[in-house]
């Protein structure tokens, strides 16, 4: 295609990702944000000409419509906007209310808004309002940064918070939260290796424009689009391929002498716990013997213990997987969740098998090692 070409399309308007429900949701809620942020200000500033000004329908499109944005947020809308208003002021009260002060005003109020993090594009409206806004704000002074601007941008802030989080959005914003189940400062497993946040940090500063997005939200879409790569590797890979059939299981009135027994004889680190019927009661592991015995050999229990029965000491609430489930689901449990073994039930919640971190690891090491087998180095497939 032709340069030129090439340049025009890039006029042509990007589709935005957003769902019919998204985009009623935005309006309704940029509609009622306004609405009560003008109740609440005319309300509390009646009196005051005038008591709502026209920038925060541009902060409405940030917060309701792109409530994930960084220039969406509580610092960036309140800051934003009241470090505009006084930038305004100043240069309303010192150049005059001509188009040189309003320059100055949108200018300054831009490099002030990056240098203190509050980036807040309807910011450069308010500044520009102090300015041009007629003799009622000039009549104002440095009142108009308290109110109208903080007033309005604190009501319609409020409003955004709770309507936002009434319909499942996470504002403020901010990368889901996941936790190490081991309590360490050490990075899940899945975040070690790939792409890491230095990483990030470091391609951000080396980029000549600015980026409307965080680079924990950036580090968080690449991960999830690698998994999504594993997925479409890994997908065909059942869960039923790679289990245990052969079990060793442990009756919930059986002793935990015997289920202590059965772990060492078999060199196995859990044991599900299954009822006459077949169906999972629960698992029992090293783990329950240490919480609940302060030992790992049950001979040493005090002789008046009443965890005599794998049922007093089992784990009840399992985590499960089925046959005809994609192996690559696992993956996550086992990695970023601290899961060692996890049984296998049928539609009837009878256990058919187990798998551990062993088969996982031996599934995925088969896998890429046959990939690697199929297409020897420096040999080019047949197109």
């Amino acid at each position: 295609m032709h340069p030129l070409l090439t340049w025009l399309r890039s006029f042509a308007p990007t589709q935005l990702p957003a769902r019919a429900r998204e985009l009623l949701l935005s309006g309704v809620g940029a509609a009622i944000g306004l609405m009560l942020c003008e109740i609440f200000s005319r309300s509390g500033l009646g009196e005051l000409n005038p008591w709502f000004i026209a920038p925060m329908g541009a902060s409405s499109v940030l917060l309701f419509a792109v409530p994930a944005s960084p220039l969406a947020q509580p610092w960036a809308i309140v800051g934003g906007n009241a470090v505009s208003a006084l930038v305004g002021v100043l240069c309303a009260q010192t150049l005059g209310h001509d188009g040189l002060a309003a320059a100055v005003a949108g200018g300054g109020a831009i490099a002030l808004m990056m240098a203190l993090r509050c980036l807040h594009p309807p910011g450069g409206a308010v500044a520009l309002t102090a300015v041009i806004g007629g003799p009622a704000i000039a009549k104002l002074g440095l009142a108009y940064v308290w109110a109208p601007v903080l007033v309005n941008s604190v009501a319609l802030c409020a409003v955004g918070l709770v309507y936002n989080n009434l319909i499942g959005r996470r504002y403020p914003h901010q990368a889901p939260a996941q936790p190490n189940p081991h309590r360490t400062t050490d990075p899940l497993p899945s975040h070690r290796l790939g792409v890491r946040q230095e990483d990030i940090l470091a391609l951000l500063r080396e980029q000549d424009e600015r980026l409307d997005i965080s680079p924990a939200d950036l580090e968080d879409i690449l991960v999830r689009a690698e998994q999504r790569a594993v997925r479409h590797k890994f997908g065909e890979l059942l869960c039923g391929e790679i289990m245990s059939r052969d079990l060793v299981s442990i009756a919930p009135r059986d002793t935990v002498e015997e289920a202590w027994v059965r772990l060492r004889e078999h060199s196995i680190k859990a044991l599900p716990v299954v009822r006459d019927d077949g169906t999972l009661a629960g698992i029992v592991s090293l783990h329950d013997f240490f919480i609940a015995h302060g030992t790992s050999d049950p001979r040493q229990l005090p002789a008046m213990s009443t965890a005599r029965h794998v049922q007093d000491i089992m784990t009840r609430r399992v985590r499960v997987a089925r046959p005809e489930q994609p192996m690559i689901d696992l993956v996550a449990l086992f990695s970023d969740g601290g899961l060692h073994h996890l049984p296998v039930v049928d539609g009837q919640l009878r256990v058919v098998g187990m798998i551990t971190q062993s088969d996982m690891v031996a599934a995925l090491f088969r896998t890429h090692a046959t990939d690697d087998a199929a297409t020897p180095p420096g040999v080019a497939l047949p197109a």
